[in-house]
């Protein structure tokens, strides 16, 4: 073809031209990359045609005058969803969400819908917005294919209400991939002009599934199999494997605490991708707090293979919303969040908000969780406000994204359309070998109702016995009943005011004290409930719900070392009302009373655990349980009025506010850790690559601060930005080392004054 003029879409400083990126060529590119994303999901021939448009604009007087210099800003994405919808009729409605997003965000369809500030796609589609004129030379150097068709396989929901949330989850996997690619092929570009080296080449080879798979069961096979609860948890695994070949789809894996369920999914996870040509591991935890912990057990099962790009860690304490980052943050964001590891650890947060989000940042991963398997560790914490609009996630995942989403808990929760869950999960295999003997074998608790308990009585209890664990449901009960014990023999405290370096050094002294039979009386808040691997002979939990009663239980006789008869669980009604349940919690502890008076033989049954939860979500009812109405919003609209930015801004699985401060002290020195302050000083001077490095080297010394005590903290110059300039207030730090305790953690010295804005520490 004879070009009567060239197209750029990237310029250089070079003055002739000579290494700009053409127009043509970055189309083509991000077209055809954009296809392999998508071809996860059969949606090659869609992603590609998104490539190809979403520059289109840059086939302008306005837009090439603006890379030779001329500062007037000039919307490129537009035409690109304007021609989509021309050519392609709903199909290219719908890929024009992505199209004319690809910067900005996805906006929502129609004016006038809620939680608006973007413009609409409407809008933009109209006559009525202006644009600068599409020169006719696109035609002739982008082939479009003459028609598009859905996704080869694309499985319409059984319900004609839920197909338009089909849809919106397929503009938005399809926006992923062009975002991905866009931003792959933008910087590859760069890259080659800096003579620097290119993404790919940067990330290394990363081991095969096979290979993990090899290495996991050199570390399985040393487990020993005879002995205690070991011919138990080897039955689990060997069961647990036996069902990978098991066509892709809903499972469920109900094991009790102690039945080695962790490992066993990584096993099954890793087993039943390779037998269906599935690309990842997932694995969903529901607290920031474990996700190291989980992420360490899986890396030491993996052994030299299992380093940082092969076992990824997101969660994203100090971007959590990137759009409210400086620019050079969110773009160095970017390059660490396509989820393109093997095996991906990560939070509830992070999984299900990206699934639901609007923004290139955010949304960038998802086409990486197609074709794989995700467990859902500790699945009974699904976020409840929200756990309707979860569930069809999951379900529509599994239906058309060659998704296997494994529910894994001890505590199941009842989902299904058999336990009458509206619009529940259908087909859920389970893969435990018979979850009600399981559970009889490997039973190591009592659990009763001690009545209610006042906090001298409590005391008491603590002070009786050597080696007790009691969990309250706030910090201040905690706080005070450890003041209370403070003298005794092996009085430990635990909180999420400290951070996690002093937490792992309480519960190392913590295991320490119960290996050697010494006085461990440890008072913790519900934070121990996650995973923490504790075995004390007795546990005094405050009322909350079932699920949280039964982690408790986790913690009690957990490897067997007492004698069932020796070992109990105590629930407790805290007397006094300044310790009664948070008002989220309320409700789990009036439903837990109730199951308590009909299963009170065997609390931790799953016949009573069933009950429990079915009980709950019938009190929720249907609009607690989607508390922002998505799903009945989105079954009212049309492809051409999908309220994209409304749904990404409703949907929270978190809606209190939190923030990350630094704490760069040792408990109770007044000292900087030398570690912490080496690696602020390479904050302060760290380039675009090595941000990502570093704010990952500092979660450890995180302590998350609700918004009123962060704002009281600032304003008392208790903290400061660490390099202001470059980061804004992304990193901050604690800068007066009097309000970090030994026992309590973060903590203020008028904490009369909190309790003046309502805070609860």
């Amino acid at each position: 073809m004879t070009r009567s003029r060239r197209f750029y879409a990237h310029s250089t400083e070079s003055v002739d031209r000579s290494d700009w990126q053409a127009l043509d060529a970055h189309l083509e590119a991000v077209g055809a990359r954009a296809g392999e994303y998508a071809a996860a999901f059969n949606a090659r021939p869609l992603a590609r045609a998104a490539g190809q448009l979403h520059d289109l604009g840059k086939y302008t007087n306005a837009f090439q005058a603006r890379l030779s210099g001329d500062p007037a800003r000039v919307d490129h994405a537009t035409w690109g969803a304007r021609i989509a919808r021309q050519r392609y009729g709903n199909l290219g409605s719908l890929m024009a969400y992505g199209i004319a997003g690809h910067h900005a965000g996805l906006a929502n369809g129609r004016p006038g819908q809620e939680d608006q500030s973007r413009t609409s796609l409407h809008e933009r589609l109209s006559d009525a917005y202006s644009l600068p004129p599409l020169l006719p030379d696109w035609d002739q150097e982008v082939q479009l294919p003459a028609t598009l068709p859905l996704p080869d396989g694309f499985v319409p929901h059984p319900d004609p209400k839920r197909r338009i949330f089909q849809l919106s989850l397929l503009a938005r996997m399809l926006f992923s991939c062009l975002v991905d690619a866009d931003f792959v092929d933008t910087d590859d570009f760069y890259r080659r002009i800096k003579a620097r080296p290119l993404r790919e080449a940067e990330t290394g080879h990363k081991p095969s599934l096979h290979q993990l798979r090899e290495r996991l069961d050199a570390h399985l096979a040393k487990f020993p199999t005879e002995g205690g609860i070991n011919p138990i948890r080897a039955r689990i695994l060997h069961d647990v494997r036996t069902k990978a070949g098991l066509d892709p789809g809903q499972f469920s894996l109900t094991v009790p605490t102690g039945g080695g369920k962790t490992l066993a999914s990584l096993a099954f996870a890793l087993d039943h991708a390779i037998a269906h040509g599935l690309r990842r591991v997932i694995y969903v935890i529901p607290f920031t707090s474990i996700i190291e912990q989980t992420a360490r057990v899986f890396r030491h099962a993996l052994g030299e293979l299992g380093d940082d790009d092969v076992v990824l860690e997101h969660h994203g304490a100090f971007f959590d919303d990137p759009g409210k980052a400086p620019q050079s943050i969110a773009k160095r964001r970017l390059a660490m969040e396509n989820w393109d590891a093997p095996i991906v650890v990560t939070t509830a947060v992070q999984f299900f908000e990206s699934l639901f989000a609007d923004r290139p940042a955010r949304c960038r991963k998802l086409h990486n969780i197609a074709g794989s398997v995700v467990i859902l560790d500790e699945a009974q914490t699904l976020p409840l406000e929200s756990l309707r609009p979860c569930v069809a996630l999951l379900d529509e995942l599994a239906r058309n994204y060659r998704v296997s989403p494994v529910l894994c808990t001890a505590t199941q929760p009842a989902l299904t359309r058999s336990h009458g869950f509206k619009d529940g999960l259908e087909a859920v295999r389970e893969l435990a070998p018979d979850p009600p003997a399981l559970y009889e074998r490997l039973r190591r608790v009592r659990v009763r109702h001690a009545g209610v308990l006042d906090d001298d009585a409590l005391a008491d209890h603590l002070h009786r016995r050597e080696q007790v664990l009691c969990i309250v449901n706030n910090r201040r009960h905690a706080r005070h009943l450890f003041e209370a014990i403070g003298e005794h023999p092996g009085a430990r405290h635990l909180t999420t005011l400290m951070h996690a370096r002093h937490r792992s050094a309480v519960l190392a002294d913590v295991r320490s004290l119960l290996s050697d039979g010494q006085p461990c009386r440890l008072v913790s808040t519900s934070l121990i409930e996650a995973g923490v691997d504790v075995s004390f002979p007795t546990v005094l939990r405050a009322e909350a719900g079932l699920d949280a009663i039964a982690q408790a239980a986790g913690r009690c006789n957990r490897n067997k070392e007492w004698d069932i008869d020796a070992s109990e669980v105590l629930v407790f009604d805290p007397s006094n009302p300044d310790w009664a349940p948070p008002k989220e919690l309320k409700l789990f502890a009036e439903v837990f009373r109730s199951v308590e008076r009909a299963h009170r033989n065997d609390l931790l049954a799953i016949d009573a655990v069933t009950a429990y939860f079915r009980e709950l979500y019938w009190r929720l009812g249907d609009g607690r349980l989607d508390r922002e109405d998505l799903l009945a919003l989105l079954r009212d609209c049309t492809i051409d009025s999908l309220p994209m930015e409304t749904l990404a801004r409703r949907f929270k699985v978190i809606r209190t506010t939190m923030r990350p401060v630094i704490v760069p002290y040792i408990a109770g020195q007044h000292d900087e850790a030398p570690d912490v302050a080496e690696t602020l000083r390479q904050l302060e001077h760290a380039g675009d690559v090595g941000v990502t490095g570093i704010a990952r080297k500092l979660q450890s010394w995180l302590v998350q601060v609700p918004e009123q005590a962060y704002q009281a903290l600032w304003a008392s110059h208790a903290i400061a930005a660490v390099a202001p300039d470059r980061y804004g207030d992304q990193f901050v730090r604690l800068v007066n080392p009097r309000l970090y305790d030994a026992r309590f953690g973060l903590h203020w010295e008028q904490p009369q004054f909190l309790d003046a804005l309502g805070l609860v520490i």
